[in-house]
């Protein structure tokens, strides 16, 4: 389990960066423009919070590996990271339309891609804690 949690770690790290383009790449200048300053303010600062626990997340895999996996809190911690990973690839179905990604080839692939990364984090952290 040690070496998934490495690798969950970078890929959590790396999750958290992509955040930091998600301003330009969804134009939120724009886009943001219509909503009140405090809906403006609370995506920017619920992304970053979002970002900023991921990062977190990742940087916990990496340094904590043993305890995660071979104390109790360790376990707990895991049964709450796997309610959380499970919780958002129920998400990545019921909470955002189809439209957004079907007959879009890269749309696609990324749903895809996230679906197979929710799952695994999902299935990781829930043998952990069920060891």
């Amino acid at each position: 389990m040690h070496i998934h949690l490495k690798i969950i770690g970078t890929l959590l790290i790396l999750l958290a960066l992509i955040h930091i383009v998600f301003p330009r790449y969804f134009n939120w200048e724009k886009e943001l423009r219509s909503l009140s300053l405090i809906n403006r303010q609370m995506i920017t600062v619920h992304t970053f919070f979002i970002a900023f626990t991921i990062f977190l997340m990742g940087v916990l895999c990496l340094t904590s590996s043993n305890e995660l996996t071979e104390t109790n809190l360790g376990r707990k911690i895991s049964l709450g990271f796997a309610i959380f990973w499970a919780a958002r690839l129920i998400i990545q179905f019921f909470g955002y339309s189809s439209k957004l990604w079907k007959g879009k080839a890269f749309e696609t692939t990324v749903h895809i891609l996230f679906t197979f990364l929710w799952t695994y984090l999902s299935f990781i952290f829930g043998a952990i804690a069920l060891t």
